[in-house]
């Protein structure tokens, strides 16, 4: 046992904690040309490392740790783990050693007591502890500067609460892992997640998950009794779940400092903390976890009981034999207030080995030192002595060649690069992977170090990463805790966002969609949070509904659609149309999605729905025009039942069902003023067979018929007839084309009549040129003009070995009489009919006579012109003439005229 002969310039800076004693230690190391600093976590020495990197300079500053070397080549202030920093100090002009009562820890406290005896600055020497250290630090180092610090804020004991119950920015201390998970687990369905912080975790986990806490992601940690070390937090409350833990050997209740030490982790700078309980955690003999009076006053006051013993062990034994380094490792200190340390773990492995066959290879004092190194491999997998001992006796048998080759490490640190797996296997391979990194740390233990520590650190960093992903996703809902931080918040307040396709999220956290003008709550919520979600969402729907019908109204006014009788967006109703009789402005009803719209953006969007209606309506004002036209006393009786009737049809009705016989033959200018067109076979108004008027017809559910889109001019006959057509044969036609073919047939046919003086029925010849240029199937035309009373005559077939062109076919005409009907099953029955041949002359519901071929009167004679029971030649008429009941066509004249 050696100790530090300059002793006047050791000062020990000594007090609870959240007094500043850190940070004064940097600002002293930083005031000196070198410096050393000993911390008792990674994470601690990662952190100071940081800061003093900030004030010096990369290059100034390095890491030394167990696992991680961050050395520059004129590196002047260095930051190490107690393990890893020199004994002695390095000859530093300051030395610091950090919470320097652990040497009071049975498995670690000989490591810090070594370095408070002998670590020392050239310049000045600091120990940082807790105030129970004092007696120690005077014992052991004489005439040491004194130097007490208060806690800058106060420490209050705020008895017990429930988890659900915690105020914002608190910590759970829990002593098992089964116990973090539970607690962890329940702050997440009551205040939507926690950070986790455990012992078992790598550095680089705990880094990631403290920051998560600090950064406010979360506003909860659940922790082991890891937090009392060195993590800096802005904790306002510390709670413990449990207060007592098991130390290796047994389960003990924590001592006053214990808690403490934890507590104090509570307020932050000037700012108080407060300390309790949880209600229900309990003890096995069911009465409430409490602390005793004693415990808090001590807690509060910062008042207990000095330490007595440090732990030591000799720091420098002999290498002779393995007996002789077993015996001075367990040799007694000589001072009063040290004890021998409990054996360690690597004590315990180094005696296990020894009385292994393998121990006889250990011959000489470097292959004794050698193997005691490795047997102070750490055991990061927490799996004790007999299995450690088994993994350190396989790594010695790989050294016994002198070095671990490049490409067996790297085969072992691949099998390790594996990121799948729950949370207990990632921290199973983080804590082997640690063990690899520590063992390319050696100088002398493995070829091509730096690029295979550089490899384990990147896998220690990917699976860090993985694992901080695993704890977040099992132990953090995001979207629960923005909301939970947003209860109470001014609607207006919130963070909420509608995004483009319809999300509405909260600081990117989705919480549910809105369909159209309808909110519905993000379907992967689970019961708990989905009465949070609506909440939320209520708050701010009438603000996001309001920019969504302005958006509407604007950008997005090409994606409304009129469906089903009323106006849709995005596949769902915003509002039903009612359409009155006379076509006018329709009426609205606004859909229940719509609702929560505040009154000035609901009038607004009826208003902007209203015009663009008006807009889209505006095909339909031929229609419009009937309607007005038919509410006209003026118009007479005959001509408004007919404008109804017409408009009842939606525009087309055939000449059978159009009740013509009434209609006064002057009132048929009028009509014609209005569109309406009196054809052959149908009364139409031509504006209304475009597309637009028929698909809007449909759309508003005005039509029930079938819709044809684009209407062609001629479609394959369907089962149910579109609007605006009329059959022709396998073929249906838009009548105002029929209308177009018979009008030619009927002008050819006059031009005949008007050549031949004689015959007041004659025959002439037609061209189909013109309707199969539209695209009807010539046998299909000629049922289509058979249907108006055309009759097609065949032409003579020449005889045998007769040359020349073959007779042209020729046609006749002649109206069907007023109740002239086909006997049923005969040649000329509506083919419309099931089992009816094509060929008849009897109307189709359209006033249709599909027949193009000759027929034969009902006696079975063959009908002649000027016979009994064949056709008789009609007179020509006159548009003045009076109109034959039943008739094809009112006059030659008429259907000029259109």
């Amino acid at each position: 046992m050696t100790q530090s002969s300059s002793n006047s310039r050791v000062r020990a800076v000594l007090g609870p904690t959240n007094t500043g004693k850190t940070y004064l230690a940097i600002e002293r190391m930083c005031a000196h040309s070198s410096g050393m600093m000993g911390f008792p976590l990674r994470l601690l020495a990662r952190e100071v490392y940081d800061r003093v990197r900030a004030i010096k300079g990369d290059d100034a500053v390095a890491l030394i740790t167990g696992e991680q070397r961050i050395e520059p080549p004129n590196a002047r202030y260095f930051l190490c783990t107690m393990e890893a920093m020199d004994r002695l100090g390095g000859g530093h002009a300051f030395v610091a050693i950090d919470e320097a009562q652990i040497g009071a820890d049975p498995e670690r406290g000989h490591i810090f007591t070594d370095r408070l005896l002998n670590a020392r600055g050239r310049e000045e020497t600091m120990i940082l502890g807790s105030a129970t250290l004092e007696p120690i630090v005077k014992a052991l180092i004489p005439g040491a500067e004194m130097v007490e610090r208060p806690r800058f804020s106060t420490l209050t004991h705020s008895g017990t609460a429930k988890l659900s119950r915690l105020p914002p920015r608190s910590a759970v201390v829990a002593f098992s892992v089964e116990q973090v998970y539970a607690m962890a687990e329940a702050l997440r369905r009551f205040r939507g997640g926690a950070a986790v912080v455990m012992g078992a975790l790598s550095p680089e986990t705990r880094n990631k998950q403290v920051e998560l806490f600090q950064n406010g992601e979360v506003d909860y940690i659940v922790a082991t009794d890891a937090i009392g070390m060195g993590l800096n937090l802005d904790l306002d409350h510390v709670a413990f779940a449990a207060l007592s833990k098991f130390d290796g050997r047994r389960k003990r209740r924590l001592t006053p400092a214990e808690m403490a030490q934890i507590a104090g982790r509570a307020g932050r700078h000037q700012r108080d903390g407060s300390f309790g309980t949880l209600t229900g955690g309990g003890t096995r003999s069911g009465a409430p976890l409490e602390f005793t009076d004693e415990e808090v006053f001590a807690i509060e006051e910062h008042k207990f009981a000095p330490l007595t013993k440090l732990h030591w062990r000799e720091a420098e034994p002999r290498f002779d034999t393995l007996p002789v380094l077993i015996g001075d490792l367990e040799s007694r200190p000589r001072h009063d207030v040290l004890r021998a340390a409990p054996p360690a773990i690597d004590l315990a492995v180094l005696k296990r080995l020894a009385d292994d066959p393998i121990a006889k290879t250990v011959r000489g004092a470097g292959l004794v030192r050698r193997f005691w190194e490795a047997c102070s491999l750490p055991d990061f997998r927490q799996i004790g002595v007999d299995p450690h001992s088994r993994f350190v006796a396989r790594l010695w048998q790989d050294l016994s060649d002198g070095y671990l080759g490049a490409d067996f490490i790297a085969a072992r640190i691949a099998e390790l690069d594996r990121t799948g797996g729950d949370i207990d296997t990632l921290q199973g391979r983080i804590a082997a992977i640690r063990s690899w990194a520590y063992i390319c740390q050696r100088p002398d233990w493995v070829l091509a170090r730096d690029e295979m520590a550089a490899r384990a650190r990147a896998v220690e960093a990917k699976l860090s990463d993985a694992l901080h992903a695993r704890l977040t996703e099992r132990f953090v809902n995001r979207r629960t805790t923005i909301l939970m931080k947003s209860l109470g918040q001014d609607a207006g307040a919130l963070p909420v966002t509608l995004e483009t396709d319809g999300r509405i999220t909260v600081e990117g956290e989705l919480i549910g969609k809105l369909d159209g003008f309808r909110f519905t709550v993000d379907a992967s919520t689970g019961l708990a949070d989905r009465k949070m979600l609506l909440s939320a969402g209520e708050k701010a729907l009438p603000n996001i509904l309001a920019q969504r019908a302005e958006w509407l109204l604007g950008d997005g006014i090409a994606e409304l659609a009129i469906e089903r009788g009323a106006i849709c967006w995005q596949g769902r109703i915003l509002a039903d149309i009612e359409m009155p009789d006379d076509f006018g402005p329709p009426r609205l009803t606004l859909s229940r999605d719509i609702a929560l719209l505040a009154e000035p953006a609901r009038s607004g969007l009826e208003a902007g729905l209203g015009e663009w209606l008006a807009a889209k309506l505006e095909p339909l004002a031929p229609l419009r025009k009937l309607a007005q036209a038919a509410r006209d006393p003026q118009a007479g009786s005959q001509a408004r039942a007919l404008l109804i009737t017409l408009i009842d049809a939606r525009g087309v009705i055939s000449r059978e069902n159009a009740g013509l016989e009434h209609l006064p033959k002057e009132m048929r200018p009028f009509l014609r003023k209005l569109g309406v067109t009196f054809g052959a076979l149908d009364i139409f108004a031509s504006p209304l067979l475009k597309p637009a008027p028929r698909q809007l017809l449909s759309a508003l559910g005005l039509d029930k018929r079938p819709l044809q889109e684009a209407m062609l001019p001629v479609l394959k006959e369907a089962k149910q007839l579109p609007a605006g057509y009329r059959p022709a044969g396998s073929q249906a036609i838009r009548v105002d084309l029929a209308e177009k073919i018979l009008r030619a047939a009927f002008e050819t046919r006059a031009k005949a009549s008007d050549a031949t003086t004689k015959d007041r029925n004659p025959r002439f010849r037609l061209n189909l040129a013109l309707p199969i240029s539209i695209g009807l199937e010539e046998e299909n035309a000629r049922r289509l003009l058979g249907s108006a009373g055309f009759r097609m005559q065949r032409g003579r077939s020449l005889e045998e070995a007769a040359h020349g062109p073959p007779a042209p076919d020729s046609w006749t005409w002649r109206p069907r009489r007023a109740g002239e009907t086909p006997r049923r099953g005969s040649k000329t029955e509506n083919r419309k009919g099931k089992g009816k041949r094509p060929g008849s002359r009897s109307g189709n519901g359209n006033g249709s006579n599909d027949g193009a071929t000759r027929t034969k009167p009902s006696n079975g004679t063959r009908g002649k012109p000027g016979t009994k029971g064949g056709a008789r030649t009609p007179k020509p008429h006159t548009d003045t003439g009076p109109a034959r009941a039943g008739g094809a066509f009112d006059g030659l004249a008429d259907l000029l005229g259109g």
